[in-house]
């Protein structure tokens, strides 16, 4: 009995001593401890810095990140300009006529897939018979990429690495274009169809299917597990507890910052919110998404209506804010690292908004309805510049604009940083802080929605595509919510870097050693536009 009662005491006393500690130190703070503890190490590995002398120091993951987008770069002749203006035909429908039919576009209340237990958002995404336009893919993957990156995240970047940060997102979005090109074109080309008409695609089957066909079929499936492995980190991660945790920063201020009643109850925030999620990817009422579906456009049409505003409101500083992008990039001053370590923030940040490389996105557009698998690649590459070239060189202006980058700011942490966005807009329109929350949260929404999906893809290529490993990704995926939005934000967002640029390594590895089969998939595409100007 001693025994028993003592094997009972030695299970629950950690329990006990985290409660004690809980008191101590607040429930949030001791989540976060634990969390960061645990993911530690693997924040540390991915972003290792190498040490180039002085106080340059380099993180290791960048280098595929920017070598590899320079090489699709030249290796298909500067695509992402060249073939910008085509790419914006493909989306107008100008080409549609080559699929064979002469309306491309899709009505999903017409599928039979669409019962009440059904969340539209994953049916545009999946594509249950193979028959989502390009527009609607495009739009699908800019749904989880437009966001909080753009709000958040080029507060941080340009709060740690000043104005200049912003001319290297500039560049990081240029170049992100052609390695976007080239894995949604493989996304397409290599993916899977179930017997129910589901589309599985993403890296997990151009890294085992490509790969195979070149002889390295050990290579392509090592690399297609790893990768599956961290895009469900990468869901839980950036997908998932960065989203929610940036939401409850806004939400929290707004209500009254360190008097709010919030304050210290992230958790509780978080529960709100795994239940509105949970309601959607498990339970599945497609009323919410439908709404949800409507209302995020519209906000991120609100957000680049109220920058532009901003903008024009100030146009006499345009100029100077240009000219602190352009001497700050090459010769910025009271920043650590100088020019290296503005490109490292730039690069970092572009990169975990756009997600080019990743190979994230390929999972959505690989459900596109098409003949030409480079037909969706053009169009995907336009995604990089409307998500970072355009989107967030805006906030970035705003941020310059009205005085948030200087040298004080550059010492800030990630938590003060995130703010830097929602004071600005303050500055300038007085209510829109109050908007930019309700704008945050949605995001948060939006993208914990599709990142759902696309970490489950992950899952069920691990585990199998059976009911009961669907609903338990989903389940952990919901409690992940609620230990983000307690977590602190410097835990939250080393895990969810580490985890976005850990994809992007299996991933670049399979990108270029298929870059020749994108190459012919091209040629085929623009041999078809050619053809169809010259029989009209």
């Amino acid at each position: 009995m001693k025994k028993y009662l003592l094997t009972i005491f030695t299970f629950i006393l950690p329990f006990i001593n985290f409660a004690q500690e809980a008191q101590e130190v607040g429930i949030d703070q001791k989540i976060d401890q634990i969390f960061g503890d645990a993911t530690g190490w693997f924040v540390n590995f991915i972003f290792y810095q190498i040490d180039f002398g002085g106080e340059v120091k380099v993180f290791w993951v960048l280098f595929p990140l920017i070598l590899g987008a320079l090489y699709f770069t030249f290796y298909f002749k500067f695509i992402n300009f060249t073939s910008f203006v085509t790419s914006v035909n493909i989306v107008r429908g100008k080409y549609d006529d080559l699929e064979g039919r002469e309306d491309h576009k899709v009505e999903i209340e017409k599928s039979k897939f669409t019962d009440e237990d059904d969340n539209p958002d994953t049916i545009r995404v999946e594509g249950h018979e193979g028959e989502v336009s390009h527009f609607q893919a495009l739009t699908a993957a800019l749904s989880a990429t437009v966001g909080l990156g753009n709000i958040a995240g080029v507060a941080i970047a340009v709060s740690i690495g000043g104005a200049g940060a912003t001319f290297w997102m500039i560049v990081a979005g240029f170049l992100g274009m052609a390695s976007k090109f080239v894995e949604c074109t493989l996304g397409v080309k290599y993916r899977d169809i179930g017997e129910d008409g589901t589309v599985y695609g993403g890296p997990m089957y151009y890294l085992t299917k490509g790969l195979k066909a070149k002889g390295l079929a050990g290579l392509g499936k090592v690399l297609a597990v790893l990768f599956a492995i961290f895009v469900i980190g990468g869901s839980f991660g950036g997908g998932n507890m960065f989203q929610v945790n940036q939401a409850f920063q806004l939400v929290e201020s707004i209500t009254g910052g360190d008097a709010s009643f919030l304050h210290g109850r992230g958790w509780l925030f978080g529960v709100v919110m795994a239940v509105l999620v949970g309601i959607v990817i498990i339970g599945g009422i497609k009323k919410i998404a439908k709404v949800t579906d409507k209302i995020v456009p519209f906000m991120v049409v609100i957000y680049v209506a109220a920058s532009l505003f901003v903008i024009f409101a100030n146009y006499h500083m345009v100029g100077d804010a240009f000219a602190a992008i352009w001497d700050g990039a090459f010769s910025p001053e009271g920043v650590a690292g100088g020019a290296i370590g503005v490109l490292v923030q730039g690069f970092r940040r572009a990169a975990f908004s756009n997600e080019a490389g990743v190979g994230s996105a390929s999972i959505a557009h690989s459900a596109v309805k098409t003949k030409y698998a480079a037909s969706e690649g053009m169009v995907a590459l336009l995604e990089p510049f409307i998500d970072t070239v355009v989107v967030c060189t805006m906030t970035a202006l705003v941020l310059i604009i009205t005085g948030n980058v200087t040298a004080a700011n550059a010492g800030l942490n990630d938590a003060q940083a995130i703010l830097l966005t929602s004071g600005a807009f303050e500055s300038v329109i007085s209510w829109f802080p109050y908007v930019l929350t309700v704008a945050v949260v949605l995001f948060a929404f939006s993208t914990m929605i599709s990142w759902s999906y696309y970490g489950f893809q992950g899952w069920a290529y691990l585990f199998g595509r059976s009911k009961k490993m669907e609903y338990a990704y989903k389940l952990l995926f919901c409690v992940f919510v609620v230990i983000g939005s307690a977590a602190s934000l410097g835990s939250v967002i080393g895990f969810s870097d580490a985890m976005i640029f850990a994809m992007m390594v299996p991933n670049m590895i399979g990108l270029v050693l298929l870059a020749p089969r994108v190459r012919e998939e091209l040629i085929k595409y623009k041999d078809a536009i050619k053809n169809r100007v010259i029989e009209k």
